[in-house]
């Protein structure tokens, strides 16, 4: 099953405030969603999130979120290949689910599925 490519990405931030403003100039545009807990950009095509100290997830890095239609049927094809699930799915919002991997090097990817 294909993937419809990284469309998502989240960057853990210490200074919300600070990071804002980077973002948002290097984006040249206004964030769509701007709250306490979560900043996020919609430009050409990619979400780009800012979380504050690395949210629930506790992010270290930047995670990058490959976007596919059957989020349980990828899984399962990566547990498959070898992936270690660390992140079982589950909504983080109406219509959308998230789940991630960890490949045998240790490189984390993130599966998204939107309804």
């Amino acid at each position: 099953m294909t993937t419809q490519g990284i469309k998502t990405v989240l960057h853990p931030v210490t200074d919300l405030e600070k990071s804002k403003a980077v973002y948002t100039a290097l984006l040249g545009a206004e964030p769509t969603a701007d709250s306490p807990y979560y900043v996020g950009y919609d430009v050409a095509g990619q979400h780009i999130g800012l979380v504050p100290g690395g949210g629930p997830q506790g992010l270290k890095a930047p995670l990058a979120y490959w976007h596919v239609a059957d989020i349980d049927a990828k899984l399962a094809e990566l547990s498959a290949a070898g992936a270690t699930v660390t992140e079982p799915a589950h909504e983080v919002g109406p219509g959308r689910r998230v789940a991630s991997v960890t490949d045998s090097d240790g490189n984390v990817l993130g599966i998204l599925q939107d309804s």
